[in-house]
């Protein structure tokens, strides 16, 4: 059986613990957000954090924290590679510091500048649920006009340029105000700082010269750091893929399809060099199979995020759908999973986590403070689709 995780933002998550019981969770995911990009987690804080967790609640079902979701990679180490020396070696002192504690799944990710990116928090289905959205001429109207990028002009065709100039002239202030916020500011979970405009300009050009073939190597280079550490502690090192799986605001992108994964194992062998099989992320680009995937990858899978996203009709578009609909064929990657799961030995079972669930009945009530994505409801719903999926495919 593949282990339930929930990703809990620790004690300030406006999702309790007990409510992360009660959806049925064993498997905590999560990390110590206080502690600044690029300085080293201490043992005593991990080891704090893992009591509050374990054995904060006395009586109460027992919970484990299994997966440290993230460990932010400082910028320089994704602009410089090994030469970054001083953030590497903080973290792999992390790393130490999480081994330490017996956590031994790290997710990490290694989207320069900005991390996962949609342009509505709160887009309203038919139902009257809010899901997040990605639209691609509200994308294009924020770097067109907005950021105002000078490369921009050259990558939008003239009627993509049309479509975002029309929609910028109708927004007032507050509606750019928003897309800065959402775009600009990190979400919850993001391993990035929040940025003003000037700021966001200045850090992608600190990005000019960094090619896709520069920035995998390093990426490489961290890896062969960090990976023979890894693999002496037993720790598997899980790289989330981009969100979205294509390059974003003239950067590259090097985690968005199976060759890209392929790529980095070739460079970096180590046992330790895994993935995070985020079923949502890779589904917005048509052509990866996520079920082949989740076969060909299975031995390096770590971790696994489970959602699906419906591509709208211009290919580009994408919101969040529910876990079991979209297009990610949600049945046969449990199927794979499963199988892969299977196979190994109890300690080293898959842990899995409902992602991004809609904001929905008690959740949309306007006092209830929530973050985009990590509501209780949706993701208790998400949990239960999954669940009841795994239990029928067990019981064929």
């Amino acid at each position: 059986m593949m282990l339930e995780g929930w990703r809990w933002y620790g004690p300030d998550d406006p999702v309790s613990l007990d409510d992360v019981r009660q959806a049925g969770a064993t498997d905590i995911v999560s990390a110590l957000h206080q502690v600044p990009i690029g300085e080293a987690w201490t043992r005593k804080a991990v080891e704090e954090r893992k009591n509050f967790i374990e054995r904060g609640q006395p009586g109460r079902s027992q919970l484990t924290w299994s997966v440290v979701e993230s460990i932010p990679i400082p910028d320089d180490v994704k602009r410089l590679g090994g030469k970054a020396t001083k953030s590497i070696e903080a973290w792999i002192a992390s790393l130490e510091a999480v081994a330490a504690s017996g956590i031994k799944i790290i997710c990490y990710n290694f989207m320069p500048v900005v991390d996962w990116c949609r342009t509505d928090l709160e887009w309203e289905l038919p139902n009257g649920a809010r899901a997040m959205r990605f639209d691609q001429d509200r994308f294009a109207a924020f770097e067109l006009h907005i950021l105002k990028r000078p490369a921009a002009v050259q990558e939008y065709s003239p009627e993509q340029q049309a479509r975002a100039k029309a929609l910028f002239e109708k927004m007032r202030q507050a509606d750019i105000d928003y897309l800065v916020m959402v775009i600009a500011s990190a979400l919850p979970g993001s391993t990035t700082e929040p940025m003003t405009i000037p700021q966001f300009r200045d850090r992608l050009e600190t990005y000019r010269d960094i090619t896709p073939k520069i920035l995998r190597q390093h990426l490489a280079e961290f890896l062969k750091r960090v990976t023979p550490v890894a693999e002496q502690l037993g720790v598997s090192l899980t790289l989330h893929p981009d969100d979205p799986p294509r390059p974003l605001f003239g950067l590259p992108r090097i985690a968005s399809s199976a060759d890209d994964y392929q790529a980095l194992f070739d460079a970096v062998p180590s046992k330790a060099n895994g993935i995070c099989l985020c079923t949502g992320s890779l589904g917005v680009r048509a052509e990866n199979n996520l079920p082949e995937m989740a076969e060909r990858f299975g031995p390096r899978i770590g971790f696994a995020h489970l959602r699906a996203t419906k591509r709208e009709a211009d290919g580009l578009s994408f919101y969040e759908s529910d876990h079991l609909d979209g297009n990610v064929d949600m049945v046969a990657v449990l199927k794979a999973l499963l199988k892969e799961n299977a196979r190994r030995a109890p300690d080293k079972q898959i842990v899995f986590r409902p992602d991004h669930g809609h904001r929905m009945l008690d959740d949309l009530a306007a006092t209830k403070r929530t973050n985009p994505g990590y509501t209780a409801i949706g993701r208790l719903r998400g949990l239960a689709e999954l669940r009841g999926a795994i239990r029928a495919i067990e019981h064929r």
